[in-house]
């Protein structure tokens, strides 16, 4: 390999794309197939995470429902067997309301699914605020 070409994305490296993808674009199925039945999802101001498949999709319905909108940019991902990193930058909103946050995402996989997410920000306080505890 020349020092030009880049090497071949981890298959899980690509999971993480395509489930940014997806849930930027709302292919709620595309999500459901990347995700474990019984996935932890740790979010930002919650002490406890999300736990199971479906729990998970309904929460992001129940945002999207009610009137939030989301955009994401992922920055770069990279991913081995068992774990990935995303670096994100969201802007939620609500109403009149937005916000703009930078996190890094830690990702473990099992059986080529994501298990569980955990997410750090560049403005914990701001996110806890923004969100209330919805």
């Amino acid at each position: 390999m020349s020092h030009h070409e880049k090497p071949a994305a981890h298959p899980n490296e690509k999971l993480l794309n395509d489930l940014t993808a997806a849930f930027v674009g709302g292919d709620s199925d595309a999500m459901n197939d990347s995700l474990t039945d019984d996935v932890e999802w740790h979010e930002i101001g919650r002490d406890e995470p999300i736990r199971g498949k479906a729990a998970l999709l309904e929460r992001w319905a129940n945002m999207t429902d009610a009137g939030g909108t989301f955009s994401t940019e992922q920055h770069a991902s990279i991913a081995n067997d068992d774990h990935g990193v995303s670096l994100m930058t969201t802007t939620v909103g609500y109403g009149d309301k937005s916000l703009t946050y930078r996190t890094a995402e830690i990702y473990h996989f099992r059986d080529g699914k994501i298990s569980a997410r955990w997410a750090f920000s560049d403005d914990t306080a701001a996110i806890n605020d923004f969100f209330g505890g919805m």
